[in-house]
């Protein structure tokens, strides 16, 4: 984003809001900020924020995070904040207090036109994705320490691009992002970015996806025509946030340009090889639109591991939760189970068998990432690997 140095104010209908603060501009108190109608209500700060703010504080939002120090916009315009040892200490102890893009904080301001972060406010929403550290045994992730992607938003749009050189939608990627999004407590939306690519077979390939997403919105988009741009816009309308997430090459930083009406972040072609991207955005970052809302492009995810998941498999799964509900025996395990009414679905075509499979796929995954941090689910999931374990022994010697 450009800044200006010709004033500390900032105003929605420019096509950058955000200024670099002047130097001499005296720095404003919580308190007046409460008093009066805040400059920072675009941003989606409100009354609720304002009595979580402690006092002494100024408020801002992280726009992007340095290693130590956050980017934020602030009533005095685009800033820069250290870390403060608060919140240092408390990242340390865990990963996901670490601010993130999208948390609104309190900025102290110090000597010589310094500013550093001493609070992080109360999060609405958080996209929290598992380690991304290799698979483990079993195909588990090993590591359940997680990583705060965006805060604070009201939308989650994933990005999946309608055809690559090789394949088309990857189902199971949309599947995990969206039981992540579900979890969030945010509003997932699928899009098919790049829709003009794939001609005649569009109809058939947004069927199959909104068979991988019950109950979420499903929508064409094609950035480079304009075509579902307006669509995605409706969902910012006010000061809503957006994250966009998906694959390298998925379209998302073209999509945010659609959006902003300019080329706000760098693109590039995907390779020819393998149609894939080449990770032209290496930061997340919060882009104020000039029409209203607020983007947060990120980098490709590569991996996703779920973390700490409540309901959001089953969220994205509702279909199969709703089928096994039917069954006869209440623990069936949906294989060979006479009276299963999952396993007549998918002989009667009703259920893609691929499905079941990424449903259970993913709930041995929660439940897995779950056994981390409680001792008694630690402790079984150990056992059960031993009897596993020795299972496979056994055949192994036996085997002639």
């Amino acid at each position: 984003m450009s800044s200006s140095s010709s004033s500390s104010s900032f105003s929605s209908s420019s096509s950058s809001p955000f200024a670099s603060p002047a130097p001499t501009s005296p720095a404003p108190t919580s308190s007046t900020a409460a008093s009066s109608p805040s400059p920072l209500a675009s941003l989606g700060w409100d009354d609720s924020l304002t009595a979580e703010l402690p006092d002494g504080l100024l408020p801002a939002r992280v726009s992007r995070v340095d290693r130590g120090a956050a980017e934020v916009l602030a009533a005095a315009g685009h800033l820069r904040a250290d870390y403060g040892a608060r919140v240092r200490r408390a990242a340390a102890a865990d990963p996901v207090a670490l601010p993130c893009v999208g948390d609104w904080v309190g900025i102290r301001r110090l000597a010589e036109g310094r500013f550093e972060l001493e609070a992080l406010l109360p999060r609405r929403t958080a996209f929290v994705r598992g380690g991304v550290s290799r698979v483990s045994r079993g195909g588990l992730s090993g590591d359940s320490q997680g990583q705060v992607l965006a805060a604070n938003v009201d939308v989650v749009f994933v990005a999946e691009p309608a055809l690559h050189a090789t394949d088309t939608a990857d189902l199971g990627r949309i599947e995990r992002l969206l039981a992540l999004a579900w979890e969030s407590g945010a509003r997932p939306v699928v899009l098919v970015t790049k829709s003009d690519l794939i001609g005649e077979s569009l109809g058939d390939l947004l069927d199959e996806v909104a068979t991988a997403a019950p109950g979420v919105d499903v929508h064409p988009v094609c950035s480079v025509s304009g075509e579902g741009v307006d669509i995605v816009r409706g969902y910012l309308e006010g000061s809503r946030t957006a994250v966009i997430l998906g694959a390298s090459g998925a379209g998302k930083s073209t999509l945010v340009n659609a959006l902003a009406g300019q080329e706000v972040m760098e693109t590039q072609h995907v390779r020819a090889g393998d149609g894939r991207g080449r990770h032209t955005t290496v930061h997340r970052e919060l882009i104020p639109l000039a029409g209203g809302g607020l983007v947060i492009d990120t980098p490709g995810i590569r991996r996703i591991g779920l973390y700490d998941m409540g309901e959001g498999v089953d969220m994205v799964f509702s279909d199969l939760e709703e089928l096994a509900g039917r069954c006869r025996f209440g623990d069936c395990h949906h294989d060979t189970e006479p009276g299963c009414a999952v396993i007549a679905a998918i002989e009667d075509g009703t259920l893609p068998e691929r499905r079941l499979e990424s449903w259970k796929k993913l709930q041995r995954e929660a439940a897995w990432m779950a056994s981390r941090s409680d001792a008694r689910l630690r402790k079984e999931m150990h056992n059960k690997w031993k009897i596993i374990t020795k299972e496979m022994r056994k055949t192994g010697r036996n085997r002639p």
